[in-house]
């Protein structure tokens, strides 16, 4: 698939979920880097490996899984991809947003993402949550480039308060009350599967960009283009400040986004519970 998604595409993949489950979810989610364990709070009334549905790919990535689960999440019906897809696995745009337009024709509204990215603001520290509150498209494309069809979002989307402006006050509120180190900031996004180099950083910096990481934008803008509502939270999983950098170690980024998952997981769930219908 690397035309833009159509209605006829989008139909053929609903229709598979539908044959297994008839369950109408109000809340889409994304499961990031590390970052499973809230599927393990969902209960799950059934789940579909990706293969099962027509148009999406495999995640090759050992960190995550490949399926998706439609259930309830503190009372709020919800469908969830537990894996994603990213431009640097060989996909292309269209490949990894295409979960999102299904999502929605399932009948949700409104879009939880999460990731594991560096932090680039020299307040943040390896552990904290940062919600998103904007991003920078550092990817070198756009998946709304090509035919548009109308059926699924406008030819020219404003991502004016891209990210919900009201989600995103939930949020710091519910981490306040829970006593989460919770941030926010800008995600700025690049395709990876390498690392920045150090000048990369110091360019990230001075255009205002709070966090960098490799996902996430893509499905956002899709999500945007379908009048879904978006809320975005980095897990910071390690210093990438120019002047202090080091080796990067993946291991221990992936030891301390599964550290801070708990956190995560409350703070998902508790918006998920408590953000309007």
């Amino acid at each position: 698939m690397d035309a833009p998604a159509t209605l006829e595409a989008v139909e053929r993949a609903v229709e598979a979920v539908r044959g297994t489950s008839a369950f109408k979810p109000e809340v889409a989610i994304i499961l990031g880097t590390g970052l499973g364990g809230l599927a393990r709070e969902i209960k799950v009334e059934t789940t579909l490996p990706y293969e099962k549905v027509p148009g999406f790919v495999r995640s090759t990535v050992e960190s995550h899984s490949g399926h998706l689960l439609l259930g309830t999440l503190e009372g709020r019906r919800v469908v969830a991809m537990s894996g994603r897809f990213h431009r640097y696995e060989g996909y292309s745009f269209a490949q990894i947003t295409f979960p999102v337009r299904v999502m929605r024709a399932l009948g949700a509204k409104a879009l939880l993402v999460s990731n594991a990215a560096g932090g680039i603001n020299r307040m943040f520290d390896p552990g904290d949550l940062m919600v998103i509150e904007d991003h920078l498209n550092l990817m070198g494309d756009n998946p709304l480039i090509g035919p548009n069809d109308s059926a699924l979002g406008p030819r020219w989307p404003d991502l004016y308060n891209c990210y919900d402006r009201d989600l995103r006050a939930l949020a710091l509120e519910i981490g306040r009350e829970e006593r989460l180190r919770v941030r926010h900031g800008v995600y700025a996004a690049m395709t990876g599967p390498s690392l920045e180099t150090a000048a990369e950083y110091r360019m990230l910096a001075t255009l205002g960009a709070d966090a960098i990481g490799m996902s996430t934008v893509p499905e956002v803008i899709v999500a945007r283009h379908a009048g879904m509502k978006v809320l975005g939270v980095s897990v910071i999983t390690d210093r990438c400040v120019a002047d202090a950098l080091g080796p990067a170690n993946v291991e221990e980024i992936i030891r301390i986004a599964g550290e801070a998952e708990p956190g995560l997981t409350r703070l998902m769930k508790l918006t998920a519970a408590r953000m309007a219908p």
